[in-house]
This record gives structure tokens, sequence and C-alpha cells, in this order.
């Protein structure tokens, strides 16, 4: 089993900055990938950015520029830089794992971290 502990939420007036931290723990094996997703109230769940083992970064564009995704390998943690807040980027935060297993794929989610930009 895999555990994946969110932090780093919170309130945040329009312009200003958080950032995200997502530890894994428990059987960790093969990272495919790292990376966090968001959901805001009558919206569906979209990906914000991910990073790969081999560093391969993709963002959506809404948060290019602005968000910074990055990971500890060490500490099997992953980041999420966030600047030039606004209302639009108010949601919760899910944080998101990718396991490679030899004939499948294992996929986790944190349990999310709301982050409200309001001024």
């Amino acid at each position: 089993q895999v555990q994946l502990v969110e932090s780093g939420g919170g309130l945040v007036q329009p312009g200003g900055s958080l950032r995200l931290s997502c530890a894994a723990s428990g059987s960790i094996f093969n990272i495919n990938a790292m990376g966090w997703y968001r959901q805001a109230p009558g919206k569906e769940r979209e990906l914000v950015a991910t990073i790969t083992s081999g560093g391969t970064i993709n963002y959506t564009d809404s948060v290019k520029g602005r968000f910074t995704i990055s990971r500890d390998n060490a500490k099997n943690t992953v980041y999420l830089q966030m600047n030039s807040l606004n209302a639009e980027d108010t949601a919760v935060y899910y944080c998101n794992i990718v396991l490679t297993g030899r004939t499948a794929q294992y996929q986790y989610w944190g349990q999310g971290t709301q982050v409200t930009v309001s001024s």
C-alpha cells in the first residue's frame, strides 16, 4: 500500500504564493511519475502539473509561467510552487503517483488539500 500526505494548502490573497508538498510512503517502487491535479466546485478534476522519473515536466496551459513542479527523489516527495495565484486557482489540489510494476501501472491519490484564493 502507498500513502500520500499533502501539506501547504490554505487561504491566500490574489497575487500571492503557496507551496504544496506531497510525501509518498509505503510500498514505493519504480515511480513513473508524480504530479498534482485539482478540482474546483462543480468542475471535473484536471491535471495541473506532472513530473516523470526522467524529469520530463508537463503543465496545463493556465498555470504555465506561474507554477513550478519539482521533486526530491531521495524523499519520494513532490512539490508545487504556486505564484501569482488568482481566483481561478481555487480548488482542492490532489497529489498523484504512478508506479510501474512488471505487468501493470498503479495509481494512488492523496486526500487533497484546499487552496483558496480570495481577498
